[in-house]
């Protein structure tokens, strides 16, 4: 009797055990339910204020930027309710503000078969199209020269309708890349980076508006980040080791200037200058660096033409307007180098440096009008006194007026400039004094009537004009006058 009662009561506990474990597995699952699908329940019961619970939440979290949990409540709400007809408008304008389209307009045609003619639906598909739109029609400006227009297409229409778009975002931050707005781009992409800081094409381009600004540390700093992130991406590594290289070649230049060797200076400078064209922050100053170099090195075209390029690149900048000034100089180009050096002491007024270089080329310029009395003779600077007599004795027999008469006035002219030139020269003191670049007005019109005779006689007859008194007497006959009484006396 009592081994029946003992398998009854084992079935029991089984049984009771068994009918236990299913109640805790049916109420995780109820509980799980409860937890997890509310809103779903609420929205299948069709009870107003649990719904308007649910699209409240969603906009909750589309107000502080949580977009895919926003989409994930509308689209689990619509799974388990086809006919929930708010739920597609809802999703249909999330999508729309992140600028995914066509997914968008789905929606909004679906809630319009549920609900046609809606006017405010009907309104933001309207306004969904014009976006999208605009959003090609600004892709499409971006290789071109028309970036205002792209600009506004991104600002007045797509950011407008579909605010939460990256895409647009991001394609306004190569815009003003395009436009050479870098403070524009450092600051439109600093907002993507706070939404998500490890966006790589924002850091990309952020890095290359610090790069074009010259601030090349915190540019590199932005294309490391980028890297931790993706150390393959592409163009974040093609960033990176282009201004690793360009700091490398111009620290090399810098450094071959400080050694003294200024050639292979040269070589530095000009292929840092080839790597990037465009970045003109930075190459303002490798050509003023190439300037001074070629400076020092006597190659005063080339010099004029990197200093030249710097000013194209800042006009302002003083050093470069001296270093050309210099440059001028060794090219004879005196006007020229006045005229740069009087604008850089114009701007820099308190520069003694500037001063003294510009005082030098004005001397020079002052000095180039002179008369070059050695040349008129055709002699040179080192020339004695004996050589620049026999010079000025060839010159004046050839040049004689009486000697040309059917070129009388030239020849008139001439035998001045040579009589000037042997006055100045032929004279030890005034000669003395013209080579040290001392500014006579009247050096070589002092000979008047007194009588001066270098061939060793005495001057007769006169030779005059302006305001010089020539008086010319030549004693036994002038070579090829004809007869023995020579040219005799003549008159102007």
């Amino acid at each position: 009797m009592m081994e029946p009662l003992m398998k009854i009561w084992s079935f029991d506990l089984v049984a009771w055990r068994g009918f236990l474990f299913s109640a805790l597995i049916l109420n995780f699952i109820f509980a799980c339910q409860l937890f997890f699908l509310q809103p779903l329940v609420s929205a299948l019961d069709a009870k107003p204020g649990d719904a308007a619970a649910l699209f409240e939440r969603v906009a909750q979290n589309v107000k502080v930027k949580k977009y895919s949990e926003a989409l994930n409540d509308l689209n689990s709400a619509i799974e388990a309710d086809p006919t929930l007809s708010e739920a597609y408008w809802h999703r249909a304008s999330l999508l729309r503000q992140l600028c995914r389209y066509e997914e968008s307009e789905k929606s909004y045609k679906k809630f319009l078969e549920m609900k046609p003619r809606d006017s405010a639906a009907e309104k933001e598909l309207s306004q969904m199209h014009q976006a999208k739109s605009a959003l090609d029609s600004a892709t499409n400006l971006l290789d071109t020269d028309d970036i205002k227009k792209a600009l506004e297409y991104i600002d007045k229409v797509v950011l407008v309708f579909s605010p939460a778009c990256s895409k647009a975002k991001l394609l306004k931050v190569k815009l003003l890349l395009a436009d050479k707005d870098y403070s524009g781009v450092i600051s439109e992409a600093g907002f993507i980076l706070k939404e998500d800081e490890d966006n790589l094409e924002a850091l990309l381009l952020r890095g290359r508006a610090y790069y074009y600004l010259a601030d090349h540390d915190v540019s590199l700093r932005h294309y490391q980040k980028g890297l931790r992130s993706d150390p393959e991406h592409g163009e974040l590594k093609k960033a990176y080791f282009g201004l690793k290289n360009l700091l490398k070649k111009t620290k090399s230049a810098d450094d071959n200037v400080s050694k003294g060797k200024f050639r292979l200076a040269v070589e530095e400078y000009k292929a840092a200058l080839a790597l990037d064209p465009n970045h003109s922050a930075h190459n303002v100053n490798l050509h003023l660096g190439l300037c001074k170099v070629l400076v020092k090195l006597g190659r005063g075209k080339d010099a004029i033409s990197s200093c030249s390029e710097a000013l194209e690149l800042d006009g302002e900048l003083i050093d470069a307007l001296v270093q050309r000034g210099e440059a001028k100089l060794l090219t004879e180009d005196w006007e020229g180098a006045v005229a740069d050096l009087k604008e850089a002491a114009e701007k820099s007024p308190q520069d003694r440096n500037i001063r003294e270089v510009l005082m030098r080329a004005e001397r020079s310029l002052k000095l180039s009008k002179r008369k070059d009395w050695y040349k008129i003779l055709g002699v040179s600077k080192t020339s004695s006194v004996s050589e620049i007599k026999k010079a000025y004795k060839k010159l004046a027999l050839q040049w004689h007026p009486d000697k040309n008469v059917d070129n009388r006035e030239e020849a008139e002219e001439k035998f001045r400039e040579i009589a000037a030139a042997y006055e100045v020269l032929g004279d030890e003191e005034k000669r003395t004094r013209y080579d040290q670049g001392e500014d006579i007005e009247d050096m070589g019109s002092g000979m008047g009537g007194g009588g001066f005779n270098p061939f060793g006689g005495g001057f007769g007859g006169g030779f005059g004009g302006g305001g010089q008194q020539y008086t010319f007497h030549f004693e036994g006959g002038f070579p090829g006058g004809g007869g023995g009484g020579g040219f005799g006396g003549f008159h102007f």
